[in-house]
């Protein structure tokens, strides 16, 4: 059996992916337009644009599994029109492999007036939660085995872009307020990075949980305000400072604002509780969230360490 696994894309979730299998001794060929990653041992990093069916599947060839981690600028248009060709094209590769593609997927598609499990109905329309309901009916429909890894919000080593990201983490670990959007009191959930990516290698290796959608292990659902009191704590920081950016301000803006509008489109998820639970999954995957006083401990870490290497730098 081939001892190689592909991961695309080098953001925090591929990076995590990789550096992760590269730990458990499976070889690892990521695969990025800059060649960019983490390094270890049993990690190739290659510049392959994988977009491109023939060289996507040169660099494949002879892998079990392919991690796909590439997304595309935060909008809807974008979306509508490179992630389908793109996924069709890690579709068709893996499929001439005989390999399983896993995806890490978000909330986006649920309807998320309830609580949010696995055995909910994925079917909005519209916007970018349309574009992601369409890729999980277009990935079910495919001949090719697959797994779709639901996440919430991010948090976490190598999250930069993402609300408990670089506009919390860093600002709450050097004392400074910060403003979060919605509420800072309203129950969200959010899913530690390195528990999403234990769940996408586990399923990856399970060909019993092959096409199906799991939700990545979650702990309970926290607050915007209490996950910026866990990196405070972590950080032996002053209590956080945590003021209120309101919704109705991100509409007003969005209204001639590009960028602005599709991140409030996105509005609900914080005015309102988010809440996703993942106790069926990690059920079958054997799996459970890492406590968040440790992975408060390791992404504060992991900041310190970026800190000290621009500095260096």
């Amino acid at each position: 059996m081939s001892n190689l696994e592909i991961v695309t894309g080098a953001g925090p979730v591929g990076s995590t992916v990789a550096l992760q299998l590269a730990e458990q001794g499976i070889n690892v060929r990521l695969l990025t337009r800059s060649g960019s990653g983490p390094q270890h041992p049993r990690i190739e990093r290659r510049r392959v644009d994988v977009s491109d069916r023939d060289a996507l599947r040169a660099a494949a060839d002879g892998a079990t599994a392919i991690y796909h981690c590439i997304h595309a600028a935060y909008n809807a248009a974008d979306w509508e029109r490179e992630l389908p060709a793109a996924e069709k094209v890690i579709l068709d590769v893996a499929a001439s492999l005989n390999a399983v593609v896993v995806f890490p997927e978000s909330l986006y598609a649920y309807n998320s007036d309830t609580v949010m499990t696995e055995s909910d109905p994925r079917n909005v329309s519209g916007g970018k939660r349309g574009v992601r309901a369409m890729l999980l009916r277009t990935r079910e429909a495919s001949a090719t085995p697959t797994v779709s890894v639901v996440a919430s919000d991010f948090f976490g080593p190598y999250v930069r872009t993402a609300h408990a990201g670089e506009r919390m983490a860093p600002k709450v670990m050097a004392g400074k307020k910060i403003r979060v959007i919605g509420s800072a009191d309203q129950p969200h959930s959010f899913t530690y990075v390195p528990d999403l990516a234990a769940a996408m290698i586990a399923a990856a290796h399970n060909p019993e949980l092959w096409n199906s959608v799991l939700h990545a292990p979650t702990g309970p659902a926290l607050t915007q305000r209490t996950i910026a009191e866990a990196f405070a704590d972590a950080a032996g920081a002053p209590a956080a400072k945590v003021g209120v950016l309101p919704a109705w301000v991100l509409d007003t803006v969005g209204k001639v604002h590009t960028d602005t509008r599709e991140l409030a489109e996105m509005n609900y998820q914080f005015t309102k509780p988010f809440v996703m639970d993942s106790t069926a999954s990690e059920a079958l995957l054997g799996l459970s969230p890492t406590p968040l006083d440790q992975a408060a401990r390791e992404t504060v870490g992991w900041w310190r360490a970026e800190q000290a290497r621009t500095a260096a730098a």
